[in-house]
């Protein structure tokens, strides 16, 4: 039969503190929000890519550049992708050597591309022509 002690001896000798467990879980849960708004972006370009090819069949109409924006959020969700999973180990190593610095370019950066993609958006809707926006909602 085993003694308390016993127990006590089984348990592994390294113990994280509680800040530190706690740090690495909000990394997580950072990286984790990071990663729903790169699929996010990715899933809006191919809805704007997708919105432009279901168009009615008797409303002849170039292709235009509705792709290349649905592109440019599909590339944009793929970086943040990637690099949010870069700067989650980055800072996973900084929390373990409790040298944690909040880098002020990340927020930059996304802001950034959140910025170019909605005036992307707003140029693209505001240039749609009118004929062509009275054949959808008549259709």
């Amino acid at each position: 039969m085993k003694t308390e002690t016993d127990y006590q001896l089984e348990k592994p000798q390294q113990k994280y503190k509680s800040d530190r467990v706690r740090d690495h879980l909000a990394n997580e849960r950072t990286y984790l929000a990071w990663m729903r708004s790169g699929i996010a972006l990715m899933g809006f370009g191919v809805l704007i890519v997708r919105l432009r090819i279901l168009r009615p069949p008797l409303a002849p109409q170039p292709p235009g550049n509705g792709w290349k924006l649905g592109l440019a959020f599909a590339v944009v969700g793929v970086l943040t992708v990637l690099l949010s999973t870069q700067h989650y180990f980055a800072v996973r190593k900084d929390i373990d050597q409790e040298t944690y610095q909040p880098p002020d370019r990340w927020i930059l950066l996304a802001s950034l591309a959140v910025i170019l993609l909605g005036a992307g958006v707003i140029y693209y809707v505001f240039t749609i022509p009118l004929d062509n926006l009275q054949t959808y909602v008549l259709e």
